[in-house]
């Protein structure tokens, strides 16, 4: 045996002895990995959320979770996300009280400037299915991306914005003139030229470009008040009603979004509980409510509790056919719901005219009527939907 054979019996003894070391250190790591993991977990034990002796622990027991973003983009198919969003702007022209040709100028539009899609991208800053921008005041990037925001945008106005209904003689004129007036388009001959289609693809959604409506609509606006407290004009000034009445009654009456009809069997009816929750907000507030949210939508309905710990659970008790996921537009009287990032969420009462009525989120345990979207913007949170006022376990 030689030098060099020598060496090379050398090299590959050395080598085996240092895989061995590394394997021998990569052992031990682990053992010492996996108790550690033991120890934390023996000591960190599971996250219990435990209630206050109110109905809400949201807001104010800590910094709430930022915004997932708002609505996010449609996805699936091209033709489904048509269809779909075809149907949210319908119902929003429906729910307005406006003729079809509103919805065939709006379906022209969105077709032209996002095909339809709601886009989370576009020239500049516009987002969404009529490419609204935030920059320009049409809302936040969050609230355009929701497509029956937009779409009420479009029609009532936003920011300044002229919508459709503020379009002189909009019914009579071609839907391509009006289009242009409320998106102000580089190249406002494009828009006609979708007409074919969007008639064929509203035909395929089942939805009535003949209906007849208003030309002004209801007198929905998507325009808000720059007040907080500026008044609704569905809420009387007097109230007419503060107690509630006597065992087996039933003031609750019907409850409606343009669509379908509800029968309530609240204490109070909507129109006397929304007269009672203004009466004791603002300076007539006192500072009894902190984290009581779901308290005090249920006391303002007349219910001594809503039998239920949590805002979210609220949400989830209430029959899934009375549940609009995502829907902005809720008429008067409804309760709407956020994910605040905690345990319990948020429940207030939407008043009209993008108000709602709610505790906390002026003054800590005091209740006043401010912006929907103030929840977003000043707590981060996430907007889930909004359900008419029942209360299934109330009591």
């Amino acid at each position: 045996m030689d030098q060099r054979e020598i060496s090379q019996i050398a090299m590959q003894a050395a080598g085996v002895a240092k895989k061995g070391v590394m394997l021998k250190v990569a052992a031990i790591c682990g053992v010492l990995f996996l108790v550690f993991l033991l120890i934390m977990g023996a000591l960190g034990g599971p996250q219990v959320a435990r209630a206050a002796s109110c109905e809400d622990t949201g807001p104010g027991t800590g910094a709430a979770a930022p915004d997932a973003g708002g609505s996010a983009a449609a996805s699936g198919s091209i033709h489904r996300q048509q269809i779909a969003n075809a149907k949210k702007i319908d119902k929003v022209a429906r729910r307005i009280g406006l003729p079809g040709k509103a919805t065939l100028i709006a379906l022209m539009t969105a077709m032209q400037e996002s095909t339809l899609q709601n886009l989370d991208h576009g020239h500049a800053d516009s987002i969404g299915l009529f490419q609204q921008r935030p920059s320009k005041n049409w809302g936040t990037k969050s609230q355009i991306m929701n497509p029956e925001y937009a779409a009420t945008s479009f029609f009532s106005g936003r920011g300044g914005n002229k919508g459709l209904v503020a379009v002189k003689d909009w019914k009579t004129r071609p839907p391509g003139d009006v289009a242009q007036e409320v998106q102000n388009s580089q190249h406002p001959e494009l828009y006609a030229g979708h007409e074919s289609q969007v008639r064929k693809l509203a035909k395929e959604a089942g939805i009535d470009l003949g209906r007849k409506g208003s030309d002004k609509g209801k007198g929905s606006s998507g325009e808000q008040s720059d007040s907080d407290d500026g008044a609704s004009g569905d809420i009387p000034s007097v109230c007419e009603d503060d107690t509630a009445p006597g065992p087996g009654e039933s003031k609750g009456g019907t409850f409606s979004d343009g669509e379908e009809t509800w029968t309530l069997h609240n204490p109070r009816s909507v129109k006397e509980a929304m007269t009672w929750a203004r009466n004791h907000s603002g300076a007539h507030s006192s500072a009894k409510w902190k984290r009581a949210c779901l308290a005090f939508v249920a006391i303002v309905y007349g219910w001594n509790a809503s039998g239920v710990p949590y805002a979210i659970d609220h949400y989830t008790v209430v029959p899934s056919d009375m549940r609009h996921d995502g829907d902005r537009n809720p008429p008067p009287g409804a309760l709407m719901y956020w994910d605040t990032g905690h345990r319990a969420g948020h429940v207030a009462i939407y008043l009209g005219h993008g108000q709602v009525v709610s505790n906390d989120i002026k003054r800590n345990g005091y209740i006043d009527i401010v912006k929907a979207e103030a929840f977003e913007e000043k707590w981060g949170a996430r907007y889930i939907g909004w359900t008419p006022p029942v209360f299934p376990r109330g009591s």
